[in-house]
């Protein structure tokens, strides 16, 4: 239940940072309030997870699968550029999430 609830932190993030792009600087208004929500949701959600585990953990997991999906966003929806540099800094985001769980999750 712990991983379920940090995986709708980290969509919750994932939505509310998609959005903040099409708030263009929060000048829209529903772009802005859905970043303002899934921000609040995410919160919420890393809130619970965090009663349950550590926070060292929790953090590194929400912020870099977080960082990890608002990339390939960007490059597969948004058409920011894919480089060899972002490939190679997302894997080792993604490999570091893996080892700080393999190690301190429980």
């Amino acid at each position: 239940m712990t991983y379920m609830t940090l995986a709708a932190a980290i969509l919750a993030e994932v939505l509310g940072t998609t959005a903040m792009k099409y708030s263009e600087g929060f000048s829209r208004l529903v772009p802005s309030l859905l970043t303002a929500a899934g921000y609040l949701v995410a919160f919420v959600l890393l809130a619970q997870t965090l009663k349950s585990m550590s926070v060292g953990t929790a953090y590194a997991i929400w912020s870099g699968a977080g960082t990890a999906a608002i990339a390939l966003i960007g490059m597969v929806f948004i058409g920011e550029s894919v480089t060899a540099a972002k490939i190679l800094g997302l894997l080792l985001v993604i490999c570091g999430v893996v080892v700080l769980n393999l190690g301190g999750a429980h």
